[in-house]
């Protein structure tokens, strides 16, 4: 399922089990680049045993592949990809609509260079579909304080 219209698409996601030891994460982050694998997104956290690196490709096919030749546990996950304005409130948007149709957020992370100034959220939620359908609605925009303030007139000079 690869849903596109534009600010929004569904895209497979790879989370790396990594072991905790020096040049584990460069080895596989050099072999992406050899493969010259584009990473739209990634996402890393650890815990005591092991490092969780999730990413989302550009090409999928050839990034199982090559994450495949590095031989690192892997396990695959369909996420939900929206493109948003890079401003405070985007985010908050989002998860918001979300939690009002009852659909949860697992985890979320966002990028920065997206096309036009924008970030890029991902997200591993419940409802894809649901979600998909939600966030395609349009809703006015949020109003921003400097919007909202009163604006301030000076008289005019004769």
């Amino acid at each position: 399922m690869k849903a596109n219209n534009g600010t929004m698409r569904t895209d497979t996601q790879f989370s790396v089990f990594l072991a905790n030891k020096p040049a584990i994460l460069a080895k596989i982050c050099q072999r992406l680049a050899d493969d010259k694998i584009n990473i739209v997104a990634m996402s890393m956290m650890d815990s005591t045993e092991h490092g969780v690196l999730r990413v989302v490709a550009e090409d999928a096919e050839r990034a199982r592949e090559s994450l495949a030749a590095v031989n690192v546990p892997t396990a695959e996950t369909i996420v939900l990809l929206a493109l948003l304005p890079n401003r405070p409130g985007a985010l908050a948007d989002v998860v918001a609509r979300m939690a009002a149709n009852h659909i949860g957020v697992n985890y979320a992370y966002c990028t920065t260079g997206a096309p036009g100034g924008k970030t890029t959220g991902v997200f591993c939620i419940t409802d894809i579909r649901k979600a998909t359908k939600i966030l395609s609605e349009r809703l006015p925009r949020r109003k921003s304080p400097a919007t909202t303030a009163r604006k301030v007139t000076r008289p005019r000079r004769r």
